[in-house]
């Protein structure tokens, strides 16, 4: 960790219980003759800040956080709760034309601060249009260069429908969502290919229970790229590549009931 760990410890609140120092998966920390906790080893420190969350008396204090500001761990959703949510889940692919709300955006936006990531590395980027105008001007650019491409480009399959639906000013990529989040990864993180995703199906889950649709978006992470006025937008980091996109917005559509999958394959060893 290149920031300042600031590992201490609050000896009157300390109990000595030895949670933080057996939950460090760096193996950070130790305890002295005393038997209160210490930092040894900084640089292999992750940043987890595992030690915080697990003291039961707010004793530890690292990077400067202050224990008594994290939210307390309340009962979480019931399992039948959170399988409701799974189960219901449907890709929106029609929005209404209208901005979703400031609020909501914010906490869209705060909850992507507790994604996990590999070994704990934390440096995705994401890009969220936030107005409906903006997402117009976006697909304004990029449908011009696309009718100027697939002009030349033979009509086969997949291609020959997406070929007629942008010729005939059909929004086949954005769906006419108001909003999309653009996430991309640094291209030297340990688990560049599955943060963004981990990222975006946390986003997806929570927006759901703020009444919003999401639609996973390969057409407009596969066309984007084609025009670097479009990617320029997004303020992408040298250091990053795109990794994927995602829709969302308010939902014109309202499902009854959960769909009744056919079983997947599981191997019980």
């Amino acid at each position: 960790m290149t920031k300042d760990l600031c590992f201490t410890v609050n000896k009157d609140k300390c109990t000595k219980c030895g949670l933080c120092v057996r939950d460090c998966i760096a193996h950070v920390i130790s305890q002295d003759k005393d038997g209160y906790p210490y930092a040894k080893n900084e640089l292999a420190c992750i940043g987890c800040q595992h030690c915080l969350a697990i003291c039961p008396n707010a004793a530890i204090s690292i990077f400067d956080k202050n224990p008594d500001l994290s939210d307390s761990i309340s009962n979480f959703p019931s399992s039948i709760d959170m399988e409701n949510l799974i189960k219901a889940r449907r890709s929106c692919r029609k929005f209404k034309q209208e901005n979703v709300s400031k609020e909501t955006l914010d906490k869209l936006k705060n909850i992507l601060n507790w994604t996990p990531t590999g070994v704990n590395f934390k440096d995705l980027h994401f890009a969220i249009v936030e107005n409906k105008d903006t997402m117009v001007e976006i697909k304004e650019i990029l449908y011009k260069k696309l009718k100027k491409i697939l002009k030349f480009v033979p009509a086969k399959g997949h291609i020959a429908s997406l070929k007629r639906a942008v010729l005939s000013d059909e929004d086949v990529i954005f769906r006419n969502a108001p909003h999309m989040i653009v996430v991309s990864v640094n291209k030297k993180a340990p688990c560049k290919e599955i943060d963004p995703i981990i990222a975006l199906s946390y986003f997806e889950l929570y927006a759901q229970t703020l009444g919003i649709g999401t639609l996973w978006c390969g057409y407009a992470y596969n066309t984007m790229p084609l025009s670097r006025e479009v990617m320029h937008k997004f303020n992408i980091p040298k250091t990053h590549k795109l990794a994927y996109v995602m829709l969302f917005g308010y939902p014109d559509v309202k499902y009854k009931r959960t769909i009744q999958p056919e079983s997947c394959n599981i191997t019980v060893i």
